[in-house]
């Protein structure tokens, strides 16, 4: 194993934050880990936790056939954001960003660098455009804050890797995952090992999110030169592993499992693994996800736990004003997972409080929430 530390520019006067890689195994293909990226969310954490006691046991075993880094702690700036015994990971204070959004959009810079240089052989465009993100990525001026810093070591280290996870969780949640519908084939795997109970499939959902600034500039560039052998060469996707509360030893290692055994399909990992328990969840356009907020202020008492199949209709949650005694049902407008809940049980303005997936678009443009 290997260790890298990475400083982070821009920390105030007499402190210091450092980004810390493992870096395990040998090969031309890679495979890159990060978790907690919104760093309230631990349960990736304590997964890959559990990931780096076990690839370092299968190095030391000599059955790594290829290179795999891992980023436990992907955002120590969100780490240390508590206000008043409250983990603030989500944003970061000084800008109020979201810490997954707007990472460089890599697309349009390596365009540029290989425009003319592409031809027939798809392993050959591979290279040459992975250098050109390489390239692109070192020729950005100086970081003007930390979190630019953080967000640029983290994307240099992924661009050219064949298999992102970006290890996230929602707020009380069922397991679920995004990704790009052409990946969904190749993710249905990995689906079925974990568990999850839906996959969000869009193309480009808004916001430039971690995964997407992975592997949407191979969609990009194909498109960009249509004449070229430019094959979609990094496989990325934001795995949410449930709900904030799901730190639990065996929770974890069942997620630790099922990502080795993917890893073991992908060509990683030497050695028999076990086959998938169950069958592949479904995958649903993310168009088709539902967000349900509270008509007025009061307690919410959920009806649906998050994982469960709901219909057109079928009440998700009341909501309870105690002074008016204004009580209010809120009902699925479609039918498909409930996959998310909030876990505060008061209803703020603004502030989602279930998310379902069904089957039917129903949005288009910018379909995250911050």
């Amino acid at each position: 194993m290997q260790r890298i530390d990475h400083s982070l520019p821009w920390s105030s006067l007499g402190t210091s934050r450092q980004l810390s890689v493992f870096r395990f195994g040998a090969g031309e293909r890679k495979a890159y880990i990060q978790a907690s990226l919104h760093a309230d969310e631990l349960p990736g954490m304590r997964t890959a936790w559990e990931l780096k006691q076990r690839l370092a046991q299968l190095e030391a075993q000599g059955a790594l056939k290829g290179t795999v880094e891992l980023v436990p702690v992907a955002n120590p700036l969100g780490l240390g954001q508590l206000l008043q015994g409250a983990h603030q990971g989500r944003f970061e204070f000084a800008s109020g960003r979201n810490f997954n959004r707007d990472f460089f959009e890599l697309s349009e810079p390596v365009a540029a660098q290989v425009e003319g240089r592409l031809g027939d052989d798809p392993r050959a465009n591979v290279q040459l455009i992975r250098q050109a993100m390489r390239d692109a990525l070192a020729a950005l001026p100086a970081a003007q804050s930390e979190l630019e810093g953080l967000q640029r070591l983290l994307i240099t280290h992924a661009c050219d890797a064949d298999v992102v996870l970006d290890l996230h969780c929602d707020a009380e949640a069922a397991l679920h995952m995004y990704a790009l519908p052409q990946h969904w084939p190749q993710w249905r795997s990995l689906a079925a090992h974990m568990g999850m109970k839906v996959a969000l499939l869009a193309e480009d959902s808004g916001g430039s999110s971690f995964d997407e600034a992975c592997s949407l500039p191979w969609l990009r560039l194909s498109r960009i030169f249509p004449q070229a052998q430019i094959p979609l060469a990094c496989l990325a996707t934001t795995l949410e592993l449930g709900g904030q509360a799901d730190t639990r030893r065996e929770q974890v290692q069942a997620h630790a499992d099922g990502i080795l055994a993917f890893l073991a399909e992908q060509g990683f990992i030497e050695g028999a693994w076990p086959q998938a328990a169950g069958e592949a969840c479904e995958g649903m356009p993310f168009e088709g996800t539902e967000l349900f907020y509270a008509p007025h202020p009061g307690v919410v008492s959920f009806l649906r736990q998050p994982g469960v199949w709901v219909e057109e209709g079928e009440p998700l949650f009341e909501v309870i004003d105690p002074l008016s005694d204004q009580a209010s049902t809120v009902c699925s407008t479609t039918a498909g997972v409930l996959f998310a809940v909030e876990r505060l049980r008061y209803a703020q303005p603004g502030f989602w409080l279930a998310k379902v997936a069904g089957r039917t678009a129903r949005r288009q443009g910018r379909l995250l929430s911050d």
